[in-house]
């Protein structure tokens, strides 16, 4: 994989390719459909529905002819009291996918700029990554609230580039999904997916990514 020399920093997505969230995510879904009086949505749906923010995914949660029927304010009502839901979910249910906590560690012994990336808002990214013990390991964390454009705008990355003071060549994006692979490709990063993420439903081996890998430790390895 000789994309991967050179390689000073790494950015690495959160839902997907460092936690598994769908099932704190899926909780969250049910008790604001619940709420709402609306029905359910299968964790295989909710997992589909994962990739632009929560606004995103609480809009796709709504059935079709939910904003015909009960009013344009049924999506701001759906999106706080989702907010308020997942603040208490998250965290509960969510797992740290295997190889993530020895590829962390790997990156770090090779003294590479780490900085995690997600267009998860600040509110629920932050206390996440401190609750599953991965805060210590990022320099930088830059949020889908942190900057005015997220995933898959180029900003963010752009952002943590100028940040480290590096050429985007020389910063690899570590994702699961399009968002990941469109936002790398135009800032000018590499990007290297995981197998076993989210990626809107959609097959990872279909995505313009220079390399799929089985783990974080096994993209370590190549670096």
């Amino acid at each position: 994989m000789p994309f991967v020399r050179g390689i000073a920093a790494v950015m690495i997505d959160l839902d997907g390719t460092l936690l598994d969230t769908v099932p704190d995510i899926a909780a969250a879904a049910a008790r604001m459909l619940a709420a709402l009086g609306l029905p359910d949505r299968t964790q295989d749906e909710i997992r589909s529905f994962i990739g632009k923010g929560i606004p995103n995914l609480v809009q796709r949660c709504m059935p079709v002819d939910a904003g015909d029927t009960r009013g344009a304010g049924l999506q701001a009502e759906a999106l706080a009291l989702f907010q308020e839901f997942y603040f208490e979910e998250s965290g509960r249910r969510t797992s740290v996918y295997p190889g993530v906590i020895e590829g962390l560690a790997r990156f770090r012994d090779l003294r590479l700029r780490l900085a995690c990336v997600t267009n998860k808002v600040a509110r629920f990214t932050v206390p996440l990554l401190e609750h599953m013990g991965l805060a210590s390991s990022f320099e930088l964390v830059v949020s889908g609230d942190t900057l005015a454009r997220k995933k898959p705008d180029p900003l963010q990355l752009v952002h943590i580039c100028a940040e480290f003071a590096l050429p985007p060549a020389k910063v690899l994006l570590i994702g699961d999904s399009v968002n990941d692979v469109l936002a790398a490709r135009a800032a000018g990063c590499p990007v290297v997916c995981v197998s076993y993420g989210y990626n809107e439903g959609g097959d990872v081996h279909d995505l313009d990514c220079d390399a799929i890998v089985g783990s974080l430790l096994e993209a370590a390895n190549f670096v």
